[in-house]
């Protein structure tokens, strides 16, 4: 047996802004003030972390090849950050300008820095680079501040 309940329209309005209430809170908090050490606490530092996801699909055809990404990350993502970086293997999906849902594998590089208009530019110089060099659509780039310790 199946049944289906419908809301009378006050009810749907309340559930909606029930609904955008609790969304709400789900924002993001300001990032701490550049050079505030004391709103990360004692011992930490303010820094900003890039996430870069880079699919390797090609849309033409093909894969970026491990030997292709180990190139593009020792001539183009290490020199612009040689203090360090993780790189992860993901396998991500999106839907492209075409309405298709590509389905790939991926890597994901994080950069944790302190933010700087020279990051800022690096960071942009090594999306383009990808983007132009595997003729890709887009790199998605997520950045939080955090705080850290080394």
């Amino acid at each position: 047996m199946t049944t289906t309940a419908t809301l009378s329209p006050a009810r749907g309005a309340l559930a909606v802004a029930v609904a955008a209430l609790a969304l709400a809170g789900c924002g993001t908090l300001p990032p701490p003030a550049s050079g505030d050490a004391r709103a990360c606490g004692s011992g930490f530092e303010s820094f900003e972390r890039d996430t870069l996801y880079f699919g390797r699909a090609i849309p033409s055809g093909g894969q970026v090849s491990d030997a292709e990404w180990t190139a593009f990350l020792d001539t183009t993502v290490t020199p612009a950050f040689p203090q360090g970086l993780t790189v992860i293997d993901a396998a991500g999906q999106w839907r492209s300008v075409s309405g298709e849902v590509v389905r790939e594998r991926s890597k994901l590089v994080v950069l944790l820095h302190p933010r700087s208009e020279k990051d800022d530019a690096a960071i942009a110089t090594i999306v383009g680079a990808y983007r132009q060099r595997f003729a890709q659509e887009a790199v998605l780039q997520e950045r939080q501040a955090v705080c850290v310790r080394f």
